[in-house]
């Protein structure tokens, strides 16, 4: 593990854009930092370039310890171990990942989508982690709005000014932001994984427009996902839908942001609308619409996303018919089970819990 006289080993677990941009970056800045992948073709050439290249706006080449499909190899040395992958492969990761796992290390989910510590809880427990050895954190939502060039290369489009990291149990956030914010000084404290977990921006912004939109996705017409995608009535429904969100975090004790808000905080854009409001951030002048219906957008963030929020508010007698109507749509468009196969509290094991002891576990483990 590190000492204070030299810089913290970084993992990054997943080297799609987000990984291979967090990993670039960290190389930028000077820290030793390694990248684990299940694609060999992308670790062949990450390691034969000895890093990853990045461009955008940080220009630059990181230097990488070394690439690997190799768990053990990536996760052992490291003090912070960085997952940047789909939430919906959290679970397996988390599985791969347990028997390798050290007392003191710091797992930062980057970003955690709805609840992901408490899935990676879960399976840590039913591998016999020791309850307390490492820290889990997650983000609310990742760093960075990047592409992947090719193998070895990213595109940043931006970077967000204002990242909010709760640690489980709460009472270790402090230590957390201590440690991230070396490299990160943008990442700030969430009072716990409910705050993080309730401003996912993915799970607000991609579901509704995605499925809104499907008609002009299986088009023959190439669209940006923002500039052409959020139009003044889907926004205005995004809207609706974030303010079940708001108010499923008032009853669980947090007063949270609108979106506009987050988009304020987190990029320095701000208009009346949603609408208006994504047109001004520059981060997202590039991002092109889907050619499918069925990716991350919802595979990702109606299960992982809307459904543990749901979820949420139903513990809490929030109702949520605007989520549970995009919810549905989803199943019913793609023609396959979104919802109960999701982060429900019964597949995270907490269903049993009531209100008070439920918010108990956030906050002391």
């Amino acid at each position: 593990m590190a000492s204070s006289q030299c810089k913290r080993t970084w993992a990054v677990i997943g080297g799609g854009n987000g990984g291979q941009s967090a990993a670039g970056h960290l190389g930028m800045l000077g820290y030793p930092v390694r990248i684990y992948d299940i694609f060999e073709e992308s670790i062949a050439v990450i390691n034969k370039q000895g890093g990853i290249k990045v461009g955008g706006v940080i220009e630059g080449f990181g230097k990488i310890e070394f690439a690997t499909t190799d768990m053990d190899k990536a996760v052992t040395g490291a003090d912070i171990v960085m997952v940047i992958a789909p939430a919906i492969a959290h679970r397996d990761i988390a599985t791969a990942m347990a028997p390798f796992v050290k007392k003191g290390q710091i797992i930062f989910i980057h970003p955690g989508a709805t609840l992901g510590a408490l899935e990676f809880n879960q399976v840590f427990m039913a591998h016999g982690v020791e309850r307390g050895a490492v820290t889990l954190c997650e983000a609310q939502s990742l760093l960075y709005a990047t592409r992947l060039v090719t193998h070895g290369e990213v595109s940043i489009k931006g970077i967000k000014q204002s990242l909010a990291v709760g640690a489980l149990p709460a009472a270790r956030t402090a230590e957390v932001i201590a440690a991230l914010s070396e490299a990160f000084p943008q990442i700030h404290a969430a009072k716990n994984i409910l705050e993080t977990s309730l401003t996912n921006l993915n799970a607000v912004m991609h579901p509704t427009p995605s499925l809104l939109n499907a008609s002009l996705i299986e088009s023959k017409w190439d669209w940006k996902y923002y500039m052409d995608g959020i139009t003044p009535t889907i926004g205005a429904l995004v809207e609706r839908l974030d303010k079940e969100r708001m108010a499923v975090g008032k009853a669980v004790g947090l007063d949270l942001p609108s979106v506009l808000d987050m988009y304020r905080d987190m990029y320095g854009v701000a208009a009346p609308t949603l609408s208006e409001t994504v047109r001004l951030n520059k981060a997202y002048w590039e991002i092109a619409g889907q050619k499918r219906i069925d990716t991350r957008y919802i595979l990702e963030d109606i299960p992982t996303g809307l459904v543990p929020i749901i979820a949420i508010g139903e513990k809490f007698g929030v109702p949520c018919d605007i989520m549970k109507t995009i919810c549905k749509l989803g199943n019913y468009l793609l023609d396959r089970e979104l919802i109960t196969t999701g982060r429900t509290l019964e597949n995270l094991g907490l269903a049993n819990l009531s209100k008070d002891e439920f918010l108990s576990f956030i906050e002391k483990g």
